[in-house]
């Protein structure tokens, strides 16, 4: 991502240095471009900082850019990111406050988050918190997100927080047998599991996550969504209640 970022950043810093110059390559002669490689060569090695100015800059207008995006995606798709039918929600149902996070069952970072999660639902009767299967760290991630998917045709509310706690806090890869196993370990029917895994309606439940996540330019796991903002990697407790408090207090994560 950075390397990506410094050639674009080059190429911003080349246009400034030759900006009374004409605009296409073609209008400069074989000679000309061997002098202006060679300036611009000199000037970014006597002057790496403006690469980095340059980088810093960009990398600026791309979160206003992104954030923006966001909170039209947000708008204009409330009602699948924050009340969709097809995703899990733990905590208070009628809570004042909502979280959505994107997770994946093998996630390292997810699982350093859910006592986090499971922390601020034990001492905020009020929150809400929206569970996404984002299954993105391979086939056994899907299967998983899959097992989970039919899991909440069988068991309650809180029987199924039990089994997202206990399967995203396993150690190590976790995958179909592991996420069927507890969910038979917790009262549910393993054929029936089966059955239900591979349904239209989970597919169709994955599907959603996956648009949501590419609108609102998702690329990894845990990603969030509090009130109209968005961001993703792991999140403190301390963090969390805080932007919580927040949204109470000004309709926004940071007053």
């Amino acid at each position: 991502m950075r390397i990506n970022r410094l050639a674009a950043a080059t190429l911003v810093v080349c246009g400034a240095l030759l900006g009374a110059a004409p605009a296409r390559a073609g209008d400069f002669s074989a000679e000309q471009k061997i002098e202006i490689g060679a300036i611009v060569h000199d000037y970014l090695l006597n002057n790496p900082e403006v690469v980095k100015d340059a980088i810093d800059a960009l990398e600026k207008k791309e979160k206003v850019i992104q954030a923006a995006a966001r909170e039209k995606s947000l708008d204009s798709d409330a009602d699948r990111m924050f009340r969709s039918q097809s995703q899990a929600v733990v905590g208070n149902p009628d809570g004042d406050v909502t979280i959505v996070e994107f997770f994946d069952y093998n996630c390292g970072y997810c699982k350093q988050s859910l006592a986090n999660v499971a922390k601020l639902i034990e001492s905020d009767p009020k929150v809400r918190v929206v569970l996404k299967d984002f299954a993105i760290l391979g086939p056994d991630s899907v299967e998983a997100a899959e097992v989970a998917t039919a899991v909440r045709k069988q068991l309650n509310p809180q029987k199924f927080w039990e089994f997202h706690k206990r399967l995203l806090g396993t150690r190590g890869h976790v995958g179909k047998a592991q996420a069927i196993a507890l969910a038979k370990d917790l009262g549910a029917d393993p054929d029936q599991l089966e059955k239900d895994a591979k349904s239209p309606g989970t597919h169709q439940a994955l599907t959603e996550v996956e648009q949501l996540a590419d609108e609102m330019k998702f690329d990894g796991t845990p990603a969030w969504v509090i009130g109209k903002e968005a961001f993703v990697g792991g999140v403190s407790y301390a963090s969390l209640k805080a932007k919580v408090d927040n949204v109470r207090k000004c309709g926004k994560t940071a007053c």
